[in-house]
């Protein structure tokens, strides 16, 4: 599954979700949480769920269902019935043993759909997210948020007046970033809130596809094409992959070897063939 943007639509408002799929995001996040009042809980879960029944177009559809344990996470299940998803993002999660309760209850209500966790909304999540990689097989990713753990301690911001994580907050963003990759899924970047400032977003979605996310949240249609841009990679990052790709395949016994003048190793070559995966290129 190929996830450079996934956007978020509030599931009560079915009128946008036709121009939301045109953004050329790769994913949808069809909200059934934060950005549903509780009046219109019902009326979201009736409109995702007839989303879901219709054709598919190219993006992905994902639900996001309320908090595992709650009367709101059982009406959202008892809606989407015998559908399938894309993926379910789960809110709250706290590791492995809260992905397996959410698994659980998405078979009994016969939802086929991989699950894409919420890691850090919670302190105790924070602690947990080295568990992650025991369930692998039941992920299609996982991602973080940067409001709901500060509103949970007490914190006034998660952000220095730059935009800047806090330092707690920067340790989130990193350890899910980890355990991630420690998993083999997708690491998706948190959302950029200030969705008219571009050149604030470019550089946020540069440094996240820098540091290794490979996709990012959005939270209105303008930032897709950003985000899409920051996530796929350049056709010179492009040709200097195949190149090493190539060297290495011309001398497999060699353990180190010249690329453009530069030395390369192991780890470049395992750089180079995770780049051209997100190119879409095997070897």
């Amino acid at each position: 599954m190929r996830l450079r943007s996934l956007l978020f639509v509030p599931g009560d408002r079915p009128e946008r979700f036709a121009k939301a799929e045109a953004s050329g995001a790769d994913a949808l996040i069809l909200d059934l949480e934060d950005a549903v009042a509780t009046a219109a809980k019902a009326t979201a879960r009736a409109a995702v769920a007839s989303r879901l029944a219709e054709v598919r177009g190219r993006a992905r559809l994902l639900v996001r269902v309320n908090p595992l344990g709650t009367q709101l996470f059982d009406a959202d299940l008892e809606a989407l019935r015998g559908l399938s998803p894309d993926a379910i993002m789960q809110p709250k999660a706290e590791g492995s043993a809260s992905v397996l309760a959410c698994a659980e209850r998405l078979e009994a209500a016969g939802i086929a759909a991989p699950i894409l966790p919420i890691a850090t909304e919670t302190p105790a999540a924070i602690f947990r997210l080295g568990t992650y990689a025991d369930v692998k097989d039941r992920l299609a990713g996982l991602t973080w948020g940067a409001e709901d753990l500060p509103a949970a301690i007490g914190a006034a911001t998660s952000r220095e007046a730059d935009g800047r994580f806090t330092a707690p907050y920067e340790i989130a963003r990193s350890l899910t970033l980890f355990a991630a990759h420690a998993a083999g899924v997708a690491a998706i970047e948190t959302v950029y809130p200030a969705f008219r400032d571009e050149a604030g977003l470019r550089a946020f979605a540069a440094r996240a596809a820098r540091d290794g996310f490979t996709g990012m949240m959005a939270i209105h249609p303008s930032q897709v094409a950003i985000i899409n841009a920051a996530f796929t990679p350049d056709a010179e990052a492009i040709a200097i992959a195949r190149r090493i790709v190539a060297a290495f395949a011309a001398a497999p016994d060699a353990g180190a070897l010249q690329v453009d003048g530069r030395m390369m190793d192991a780890p470049h070559l395992v750089q180079a063939r995770k780049l051209l995966a997100r190119a879409g290129e095997s070897e």
